[in-house]
């Protein structure tokens, strides 16, 4: 098997398809913040628990998605780039607008959640520059952790990269389809082993803050994108994943009876004497298998029915970073007001989430789409006269 074999040459548009699908699902993921029972940095005064039964489900794979599909799209752009070359691009497209967000995009975030104890913004947002870390202080990533998470994977994931595409990693990889191409292989082997660095990892760290010191939580990142990238350098083992689809479908939806019963603690309709700490366990070890289970089901079934180009696709598809750096915000500054009306949950619910992607589409089609200086702090190409 030669190495230009493993190479997808042509783009995949199943995966633009997906990562346009799962921006979506961020952000009425992160407008229901506003309504569940959990602590988030602001809140509707009302609250409902019928929230919190759909969130739980994509909360424990939205964002392992997007890592898997990051991880795929690492192993396009490293390309024919040296390591010097890549790390330097992604420090461009990462890094900067990283720094760019801590001080421009996420402080009003902080100030909404604070807004009472300011006479401004401008008198909030100097306490920024005092750089003391957030709840104590208006220093923070917020929701960029992930941009922070994968500039530090593609880094780590150089060596990597350049391995996987070198002719060395042939037999690397000829190896790893035979290991995953079954459908049981691909469900459990990557399963068990984020499970396991888990069991090693969280009794040290037991909470999930998306810090760098939280390293469980790096670690199960981490591996969802070490296997889009694996997965995406091998063409035989991505269509296997696809022919598997069904198989892996069941899978996801057999999941969801552990996982459920656990969250809704059913431990006297199926009579087991298990403490509260025995089903919180049973709870998180259901939970990275269904992570797993359900992103690469969703990958299965991508690349089967969404692999086709739209003429729409490509400026979507640009506009999806710039828009993931704004969404939160945007969210939060305009719930902050939404959310002060005598309105129905749901109706808040939807103009929060309906006005939230006008605005990212008005910001970026008016003020970083075109502007080179808006595309430089928001991690896009240069865009040259005339041309793209």
């Amino acid at each position: 098997m030669s190495h230009t074999a493993n190479i997808l040459s042509t783009r995949r548009h199943d995966l633009d398809w997906l990562r346009l699908i799962a921006i979506v699902i961020l952000l009425f993921y992160h407008t229901g913040m506003w309504f569940n029972t959990w602590g988030w940095h602001v809140k509707n005064a009302e609250t409902s628990v019928s929230f919190n039964y759909w969130m739980v489900w994509l909360h424990y794979w939205r964002m392992p998605l997007l890592l898997f599909i990051s991880g795929a799209g690492t192993y396009m752009a490293m390309g024919k780039r040296t390591s010097r070359q890549f790390a330097g691009e992604r420090f461009k497209r990462l890094f900067i607008p990283l720094l760019f967000g801590m001080f421009v995009v996420v402080p009003p975030q902080i100030y909404y959640e604070h807004i009472k104890e300011y006479n401004g913004y401008w008198d909030f947002y100097k306490t920024v520059f005092n750089f003391v870390p957030y709840p104590k202080g208006s220093f923070s990533w917020h929701h960029l952790w992930f941009v922070l998470y994968l500039f530090l994977f593609s880094l780590i994931a150089i060596p990597f990269l350049n391995y996987l595409h070198s002719e060395k990693s042939a037999g690397f990889r000829e190896r790893a389809f035979k290991l995953l191409s079954r459908p049981v292989a691909i469900l459990f082997i990557p399963a068990i082993i984020i499970l396991i660095t888990q069991i090693i990892l969280r009794p040290y760290f037991p909470e999930e803050t998306h810090d760098l010191k939280d390293l469980a939580f790096f670690v199960f990142y981490l591996f969802f994108f070490l296997f889009g990238m694996l997965c995406y350098s091998n063409q035989n083992l991505w269509e296997a994943i696809g022919a598997s689809r069904k198989f892996l479908l069941v899978a996801s939806l057999f999941v969801l009876v552990p996982f459920y019963g656990c969250y809704f603690h059913f431990r006297e309709l199926i009579m087991l004497p298990w403490t509260m700490d025995t089903v919180e366990t049973a709870f998180d070890v259901t939970a990275i298998f269904l992570s797993w289970f359900t992103v690469i089901t969703v990958i299965a079934y991508g690349q089967h029915y969404l692999n086709k180009p739209h003429a729409w696709l490509k400026y979507f598809n640009e506009g999806l970073y710039p828009f993931y750096i704004l969404h939160q915000t945007v969210i939060i500054a305009i719930g902050y007001y939404i959310c002060q009306l005598d309105w129905s949950i749901a109706a808040k619910f939807f103009s929060i989430s309906i006005l939230t992607l006008i605005s990212c589409v008005i910001i970026y089609a008016g003020f970083i789409q075109s502007n080179n200086v808006g595309r430089f702090f928001f991690g896009l190409k240069r865009k040259r006269k005339g041309g793209n």
